[in-house]
């Protein structure tokens, strides 16, 4: 699936239209995170409990969610610092354990991992398999965290 998109991209790009190479570029590299971002952030939203209505996503599909942000002065602050504390994974630790979530109204998996109120999403387009078993899922999302934890960008703040 990636494949496609980066094919259908790369044709659109050098086929597409008579723009200089600097004007495609810059028109259609921010359309593509947008798209992206956009179903990552429908799926995420689609994942959480609607009983939580604070949480924090990051680029890669790590989020955190928080029970009660009243005694927190800065949320985005907040979930940076979990983020850099609890997303890195190291060998041997118990940075590297994880569970496997199905999720039912949408298409996916959650794993969870040792921090508290820490998920990632794992898309079913991201694996190269068709029927990917949890150890596989699971791999895909320790490692989503950890490059989340290694540099955390926010891509949208959820608070009631």
């Amino acid at each position: 699936m990636k494949i496609k998109l980066i094919l259908i991209t790369l044709c659109g790009l050098f086929f597409g239209c008579a723009k200089s190479k600097k004007n495609q570029q810059s028109d259609t590299k921010p359309e593509k995170v947008t798209i992206i971002t956009k179903s990552l952030l429908d799926n995420v939203r689609l994942a959480i409990n609607p009983k939580f209505k604070d949480w924090v996503l990051f680029e890669n599909g790590t989020y955190i969610i928080f029970d009660d942000i009243s005694t927190i002065s800065d949320i985005e602050k907040e979930a940076i610092e979990l983020m850099k504390e609890f997303g890195p994974v190291y060998a041997g630790s118990s940075a590297g354990d994880f569970n496997v979530i199905n999720l039912t109204e949408t298409k996916g998996w959650i794993v969870s991992g040792h921090g508290y109120g820490m998920y990632t999403y794992v898309s079913p387009e991201e694996l190269d398999e068709n029927n990917p078993t949890d150890l596989s899922i699971g791999l895909s999302g320790r490692s989503k965290r950890n490059s989340d934890g290694l540099n955390p960008i926010i891509i949208h703040t959820n608070k009631k």
